[in-house]
This record gives structure tokens, C-alpha cells and sequence, in this order.
């Protein structure tokens, strides 16, 4: 079953500018307008304000989840293995390796220093 309604307005063109008039006079809205803008802006600032304090904290995690990357160690070292036959003759045989981790620059930054290595420069300073 299908119910299908169909509604014409046909309103004269003095009608639609009567009521195009009142709808531009009425003012009953705008201190309700204003107040909402207001406290919009407001709300909208202090969201800046909380934004930016948010990126400050990650950037310090950040800075600390770097730090403990740079602080593991990763110096290996294995040892190799002959095996043989009893005899004077070799079988199979590993090579050992080793390796040592050198500190680099940003291993101990204990700053916040988004660039490690760089240093800081002053206005009055020349390159």
C-alpha cells in the first residue's frame, strides 16, 4: 500500500514579499545569536589553549620514548664453533662476529631538542 501526498502552496507574489519582509524585520534572534557567537569564541579558545598544551605533553612522551630508545644498548657478540671429526680434518665451523654500539649525539638528550646535534644560536650571533 502506497500513500502518496502531495502539497501545493501557491502563495501570490504580494504574499511571499509580505512574508519575506517580516522574516527580514524580526529581530527576536539576534541577542540569542550574539550570546551563542560569544560564548562559541570562547569555547573555541580555550580549546586552542587545551590543543596546545596537549602537543606540548606529547612531544615531551615523545621525547622520552626517543631517550629510552637511545639508551638500550645494543652491543652483541656470539662465539663461533668447529666441530671435527676426531681427527685432524674439520667438518663445519662458524666464524664469530661482534659488535659495539658507539654513544651517538642524541643518545643522551635530556633536552627537549627536536634536532640533536644543533646548536642554538642567537639573534646577535653570525654563522
Amino acid at each position: 500500500m502506497t500513500l502518496t501526498v502531495s502539497l501545493t502552496i501557491n502563495l501570490s507574489h504580494k504574499a511571499k514579499q509580505t512574508m519575506l519582509n517580516k522574516l527580514y524585520k524580526d529581530e527576536c534572534g539576534a541577542v540569542i545569536s550574539a550570546e551563542l557567537t560569544l560564548v562559541l569564541t570562547i569555547a573555541v579558545l580555550a580549546m586552542v589553549v587545551g590543543l596546545s598544551e596537549m602537543a606540548v605533553a606529547v612531544n615531551n612522551e615523545l621525547n622520552d620514548l626517543s631517550n629510552a630508545f637511545g639508551h638500550l644498548r645494543q652491543t652483541y657478540r656470539y662465539t663461533g664453533f668447529i666441530a671435527n671429526d676426531g681427527g685432524q680434518k674439520s667438518k663445519s665451523s662458524v666464524a664469530g662476529s661482534t659488535w659495539t654500539d658507539d654513544t651517538d649525539d642524541c643518545d643522551q638528550n635530556d633536552t627537549c631538542e627536536l634536532v640533536c646535534g644543533a646548536q642554538a644560536r642567537t639573534t646577535d650571533e653570525k654563522p
